[in-house]
């Protein structure tokens, strides 16, 4: 285990906030909450953020969803539990969350379409950038998942 670099939550204040509200308006969007945890916690597994996936693990449990459909997300092509909707955000959030290394939304973006319309399309696009951002930060300052998380966390 490493300690964290540093304590980024105290420091660039303006930055945070604006990180905080990026991510907020995604939790406001048109998506629902589910979709918009389902994805976050897809894209930070891949990313192997502790951080965020102990985080929104932890919010959609709040949000009544079965541990045991969240354990299989990270095998969600396989698992019974989640319907075309929620393949597609998936499929689009792991496709978007895969560049520039490698591009396969073209297939992701056409199954996406039969599910979500041009707005959708665009707050599931920005969910993705949100936490592709923290997973860079706490990846990179070396966050650690804490024991006891904060209250409302």
């Amino acid at each position: 285990m490493t300690t964290a670099r540093i304590n980024f939550f105290q420091l660039a204040p303006a930055n945070l906030k604006a990180m905080i509200n990026l991510s907020g308006s995604t939790r406001q969007s048109s998506l629902g909450p589910r979709i918009v945890e389902m994805v976050n916690l897809r894209v930070s597994q891949v990313n192997g953020c502790g951080v965020c996936i102990d985080m929104h693990w932890r919010d959609l449990i709040k949000q009544g969803a079965d541990p045991r459909h969240l354990n299989a997300i990270a095998g969600w092509r396989e698992a019974p539990f989640f319907d075309a909707r929620e393949r597609a955000a998936l499929g689009w959030a792991e496709a978007v969350n895969a560049l520039p290394h490698q591009d396969t939304t073209d297939d992701a973006y056409r199954e996406l379409r039969e599910h979500f319309n041009e707005t959708q399309i665009a707050e599931l696009s920005y969910t993705i950038a949100a936490i592709r951002g923290w997973n860079a930060i706490n990846l990179s300052l070396r966050n650690q998942i804490p024991e006891n998380p904060p209250p409302g966390f």
